[in-house]
């Protein structure tokens, strides 16, 4: 009984327990959200003291639905009350934002070996932002539904109405970020997620009641699958241009392959097959970087969405993903650990199937548009500040396929392409376009920026969040 009187309580029932523990401390706290303090993270293993705090758990997406989306919330190390808040997102589809970007990339602990230690990061975001992480859709991470049938209907429309959803959730829950300047970003697939969850948020904005406007500012989006047939191009040029592929295998793929339509010739399949195997033996998003070698062999992740004409290919699944594979084991282990779900207020339906960085749950994706660029025309015209980032050493959504992919939106540039500097170094490139676009690259990075360049990810971020321009010089 006595789980029940500390932990399964805050999110089941208990029946008249909950009732008599809520008279208690609304007597002492008027006001304040007691579900937002039965969120609040107080005894995660591994964590070394911080000063912020941090809370994570389920919010329904719906009132009273079936559907419970689980995230993890940073409060900003300083100023908490005065930063904005920031959405993070990770794509796959059906990978988790909690498993990569709050602790292998830019959240404030990471892990990185195989103890039960958390690694404080210098460079978390939170240090500029208050910061969230939600894994989403239904299926990926903590995130559950209590109807099967919804992991088969899955796709960007889903996601975008149950991530808005949760948001509102979210902030009846914390009403105290309600008020505060709002972003999204994300990376890779979360091209797709983040533009369509802000352009949902755009549309419903204009008739939501005063109590459900989000105030949405922009978003910024690292690596991301924007278009797929100039995503396909700059992902062969890429590979081209940086030495993995022959002359003769560029020209005929070029030659045999309609990435337009998507229709392959039996010549084409075979070209991408020889493509493929290319990228086999090395990290495909981050090309310089060893892959992790184990005697039972490399750690691969299957996605369910990605060039058409590639991930038709049985191989397509079997590429090295990832910088480390093994870093990615280090944090399964970690969530799949009962005090961990414990401390964060996970699991609570005890899933029937352990936890993983990407869902093994998740069988189809039912809708993928094959571009996102109208949106990101409609939502700058709307006067949203838009950055895209290229880390440069990812071969899977390389800044080729960026560059083309922008290019096809038309749009005058009004700063033209420069290196911008970092500690006196030059970080990358950047060009700027007129109505509110911004595109950097991030020299030395690849596909997670944060994880190889976290110091000229946290600076790229802050410029972002201010509106400021990059260096243009050492001084």
């Amino acid at each position: 009984m006595m789980a029940c009187g500390i932990w399964i309580f805050r999110y089941l029932v208990c029946g008249l327990l909950v009732l008599t523990a809520v008279g208690v401390v609304e007597g002492k706290n008027a006001g304040k959200d007691l579900r937002q303090e039965a969120d609040r993270v107080t005894d995660l293993p591994g964590q070394s003291p911080v000063k912020f705090r941090h809370f994570a758990g389920y919010v329904n997406v719906r009132p009273k639905d079936h559907k419970a989306l689980f995230y993890w919330f940073f409060e900003a190390e300083e100023g908490v009350a005065e930063k904005p808040l920031v959405l993070w997102l990770n794509g796959g589809p059906g990978c988790s934002s909690v498993a990569y970007g709050a602790v292998q990339e830019l959240g404030p602990f990471l892990i990185r070996n195989n103890q039960s230690d958390l690694i404080l990061n210098k460079f978390s975001w939170n240090k500029a932002a208050n910061l969230l992480f939600v894994e989403a859709p239904v299926g990926v991470g903590f995130s559950y539904t209590n109807k099967t049938q919804d992991l088969e209907t899955l796709g960007d429309g889903v996601t975008a109405e149950d991530s808005y959803g949760f948001l509102l959730g979210w902030f009846k829950r914390f009403p105290n970020f309600k008020s505060h300047e709002f972003y999204i970003t994300g990376e890779s697939y979360a091209g797709h997620y983040v533009p369509q969850l802000a352009e949902l948020i755009y549309e419903n904005n204009k008739k939501a009641s005063k109590d459900s406007i989000i105030n949405l500012k922009g978003f910024m989006i690292g690596n991301a699958v924007i278009n797929d047939e100039t995503d396909q191009l700059g992902f062969i040029e890429y590979a081209w241009s940086h030495t993995i592929i022959s002359d003769q295998l560029y020209h005929n793929i070029l030659k045999e392959c309609d990435f337009k339509s998507n229709t392959a010739t039996s010549l084409c399949n075979a070209y991408i097959r020889s493509f493929l195997q290319a990228y086999s033996d090395i990290d495909i998003y981050s090309i310089y970087t060893p892959v992790c070698l184990r005697s039972s062999g490399q750690t691969t992740t299957k996605l369910l969405a990605g060039p058409p004409l590639f991930t038709k290919r049985e191989l397509w699944y079997k590429l090295p993903m990832g910088y480390d594979p093994c870093t990615e084991l280090y944090t399964e282990t970690y969530f799949n650990r009962q005090d961990v779900q414990r401390a964060l207020h996970a699991n609570v339906t005890k899933l029937s199937y352990p936890y993983t960085t990407c869902s093994n749950v998740i069988s189809k994706w039912n809708d993928s548009p094959n571009t996102v660029l109208p949106i990101i025309k409609k939502l700058l015209g709307a006067g949203l500040r838009i950055w895209i980032y290229s880390g440069d050493t990812d071969g899977r959504v390389p800044a080729t396929s960026t560059r083309k992919s922008l290019n096809e939106l038309g749009l005058p540039v009004e700063e033209a392409w420069r290196a911008w500097f970092h500690r006196r170094q030059v970080a990358g490139w950047v060009v700027t376009y007129e109505g509110g676009l911004t595109f950097a690259t991030v020299r030395g990075a690849g596909h997670q920026v944060p994880v190889l360049r976290p110091d000229q990810a946290l600076f790229l971020f802050s410029h972002f969040l201010s509106s400021k321009t990059l260096p243009p010089s050492r001084f």
